[in-house]
């Protein structure tokens, strides 16, 4: 066994017991262990971490603990980018793709509303969503800590918050999805693109009300679904600009 010291820092300190909190500890730790697998051990996923320190020094993962080392280890940043210090995981390639869990179908909703191309079904386990998310390389959006530590997953967003708007918050700040919104573009229901179709190539498919009224349509490039601008896409850019304030003021 060998001695090592810890320091968590911002929200990690949520993850660890109390007494760890806010300050250095030390802890016992294998030989032959890697520092992934000694902050997974105290409790913190390691999607949750960007940089870690050993005596100083900016390491990855695989760095194996020796008697006396003194560990920092920091969260996501918001407004700097570390890159450069040290690649935890792979560079993110193209725009943000995120699979939820199955308790954040509300989340995977509204973040659809933005334009964000965003898996989710009630019935996934824990096993399928980790397979997705590594075969696809999506970010896993959820409140489950031990499915963060699955293997398997490389990229994952612990959601501290419990209510849908500070969680769409914590989101889009994590990942500086402000620059990136292309509100209805993408479909509700499946996470389908949605395209423009001529009116009358779907006209059997709309409410004769609607046909009447409105002249713009879309279907979904998934499920085939059908949508027009009626009277509740201004409640819906209300509840757009709602979300992206509370992520500002976030």
């Amino acid at each position: 066994m060998v001695n090592a010291y810890f320091r968590f820092y911002a929200e990690l300190n949520n993850f660890l017991v109390p007494w760890q909190r806010q300050h250095t500890f030390s802890h016992p730790c294998s030989r032959d262990a890697t520092v992934k697998h000694m902050i997974e051990a105290l409790g913190v996923p390691h999607t949750e971490v960007e940089l870690i320190c050993v005596n100083g020094e900016p390491v990855g993962f695989s760095y194996r603990l020796c008697e006396g080392d003194r560990i920092s280890v920091y969260p996501a940043f918001t407004s700097i980018d570390i890159s450069p210090i040290q690649r935890l995981r792979p560079p993110d390639e193209g725009p943000a793709r995120f699979i939820a869990d199955a308790h954040l179908g509300l989340l995977a909703k509204n973040l659809r509303m933005l334009g964000f191309d965003v898996l989710y079904r009630n019935d996934y386990s824990d096993a399928g969503l980790a397979r997705i998310a590594a075969d696809e390389e999506r970010t896993v959006l959820t409140r489950d800590r031990d499915l963060l530590i699955r293997k398997e997953i490389v990229r994952g967003c612990y959601l501290h918050a419990v209510a849908c708007d500070a969680q769409m918050a914590e989101v889009i700040n994590r990942f500086k999805l402000g620059r990136h919104v292309r509100a209805f573009s993408r479909c509700l229901s499946c996470n389908g693109e949605l395209r423009t179709v001529d009116k009358k190539a779907v006209e059997h498919r709309v409410p004769q009300h609607s046909r009447q009224y409105y002249e713009h349509f879309y279907e979904c490039a998934g499920c085939a679904q059908v949508y027009w601008e009626g009277s509740h896409v201004e409640r819906m850019r209300r509840r757009v600009r709602q979300m992206l304030d509370a992520a500002r003021v976030g």
